[in-house]
């Protein structure tokens, strides 16, 4: 078995095997995906018998986590040719990818998963349920809104709106630009929808979703650590920390390590290699996400497998201030 990571030229080629899996999806969003998100993504695959028998895709999107912007890759269309399955394709092309967003430098990755025990063995871990906000004709008699159809000469102004908005809820959202809203219309347009402009006394309040029969939907998302360093540092604390610990991750190598977290609630995480002998406890690097991103409280990670800590250590994690202000509504 070869794992290769196709050429943009040859990115429609995985469209046939996108067709069979997901035949769900309408023809006219796969033709939307296949013009729009494939300019930029990357796709791992399988080879056998003269074609892609299994792929994985990675879509790029910039993050602010904590205020500072992130490059994340968010993972979607998973799939195997039904023939194929049950040969480890799947595994080995997620363990290729997630070395690979290692080796680029970026803290963390995320899913919405079809099931959720597919990915609990590569430690992913749910953190997030979609809020599901969509335009409803009810809408229109909310006092003072008026809702309008978005349009491309709106996506500045939507953009500088919703990023605006979203820093003052939210510890990590997507970063809108132009170029975001654009291709977002058209994603809605893909399944004739509409993205939706609600505006108070002229000024952009909210934009929602509209799907003609439908209410719309959200799934749950999971997210990986890929870089431990990385991710713990892009924390805040509530107060002055101090704690050695060792983390445990069977994919990424390297972030198999002892680490010393210091830092202040002014200054935030800082981190440093530790020695194994002054060590308080264990943590694995799915409990780490839980934890991080808020699913779990310090005694709720406590009680996973292969996870201790001392009750200094236990203390000292409590400081740390988790990444529960999500909002990753993205659908691809």
């Amino acid at each position: 078995m070869e794992i290769r990571k196709l050429k943009v030229s040859e990115h429609q080629d995985s469209r046939r095997l996108y067709e069979e899996v997901f035949s769900e999806d309408s023809p006219s969003f796969v033709d939307y995906y296949y013009t729009e998100k494939t300019k930029d993504n990357q796709i791992y695959a399988v080879e056998e018998e003269g074609g892609i028998c299994s792929m994985v895709h990675l879509n790029p999107y910039r993050l602010c986590v904590n205020g500072s912007v992130k490059d994340a890759d968010y993972i979607v269309a998973v799939a195997t040719k039904k023939e194929f399955r049950k040969r480890g394709y799947m595994a080995s092309l997620l363990k290729r990818a997630i070395r690979d967003m290692y080796q680029a430098g970026e803290s963390f990755t995320f899913l919405m998963p079809a099931s959720e025990s597919i990915y609990l063995p590569f430690d992913f871990r749910t953190v997030y349920e979609q809020a599901g906000k969509f335009y409803r004709k009810e809408d229109e008699e909310i006092p003072g809104i008026v809702i309008t159809d978005a349009n491309e000469t709106d996506s500045g102004r939507l953009a500088e709106a919703a990023n605006r908005c979203l820093a003052e809820r939210y510890q990590v959202f997507t970063v809108r630009d132009e170029a975001y809203y654009r291709r977002l219309m058209k994603e809605y347009e893909s399944d004739g929808g509409k993205l939706k402009i609600y505006r108070r006394d002229g000024k952009i309040v909210d934009c929602r979703g509209y799907f003609p029969g439908e209410d719309g939907e959200g799934g749950k998302i999971m997210v990986r650590i890929i870089d431990v360093r990385r991710m713990l540092m892009s924390l805040r604390l509530r107060s002055l920390a101090g704690v050695c610990f060792c983390v445990t991750d069977p994919l990424v190598e390297e972030n198999n390590r002892c680490l010393t977290l210091t830092g202040t609630e002014f200054s935030g995480v800082m981190l440093m290699d530790g020695k194994r002998e002054n060590s308080e406890g264990t943590i694995s690097i799915a409990a780490l996400a839980s934890l991080i991103f808020g699913a779990k409280t310090v005694d709720e990670a406590c009680s996973e497998e292969g996870v201790f800590m001392s009750g200094r250590m236990k203390g000292e994690f409590e400081k740390l201030i988790p990444l529960s202000g999500i909002y990753l509504n993205e659908t691809v």
